[in-house]
């Protein structure tokens, strides 16, 4: 169990790491945002590649976001009966979650994901918008953002079947607050 835990901070760390520069990557969107709004109206002058760049910012922030927001514990969960339970019964049903949804799922649209990438990088796809980018960079995110996401189900599933197996687990975000509104 000891490896396992391991294992799960190495992913916790990077997703950490991740998720700090998708927090940057909000703050220069915004920029770019203002910026290319500004150019636009006030000079008359516009630009796809920043609109694009805005695009694929958000593209970033969104696939690469989910692992960090699963590890933090703020995804969005249906709370119905969830917020009834006990601790345990909390973890339970986060673990069967994870192995009946969330993996299954990650695992499947990365595996289906990785084509549409390929076929892009082998004919080195471009934005059909003048000035526009190249379309094959941001459509590995699809792919890499499922697979750290299934990473981080992983990590957290290691985490909770430690707790209930009686492990020290200092690292297990699994506080839930129900929602105030």
């Amino acid at each position: 169990m000891r490896l396992l835990l391991s294992f799960s901070a190495i992913v916790d760390a990077l997703n950490e790491k991740i998720g700090i520069i998708c927090n940057w990557l909000v703050l220069i969107a915004c920029i770019v945002s203002g910026g290319n709004a500004m150019v636009r109206y006030a000079y008359d002058q516009s630009s796809n590649a920043w609109l694009e760049v805005q695009w694929y910012m958000f593209a970033v922030i969104v696939m690469f976001g989910a692992a960090y927001t699963l590890k933090r514990n703020e995804h969005v969960r249906v709370d119905l009966l969830y917020m009834t339970l006990s601790r345990r019964g909390q973890l339970w049903v986060d673990i069967l979650g994870t192995l009946v949804f969330l993996l299954p799922t990650c695992m499947m649209m990365a595996w289906l994901s990785w084509p549409f990438f390929m076929q892009s990088y082998n004919v080195f796809e471009h934005s059909s918008n003048a000035g526009g980018l190249l379309r094959w960079p941001i459509k590995i995110v699809l792919p890499l953002g499922f697979a750290l996401l299934a990473l981080q189900g992983l990590s957290e599933l290691i985490k909770r079947v430690a707790f209930l197996n009686d492990y020290a687990v200092d690292s297990l975000e699994a506080h839930y607050e129900r929602p105030t509104q």
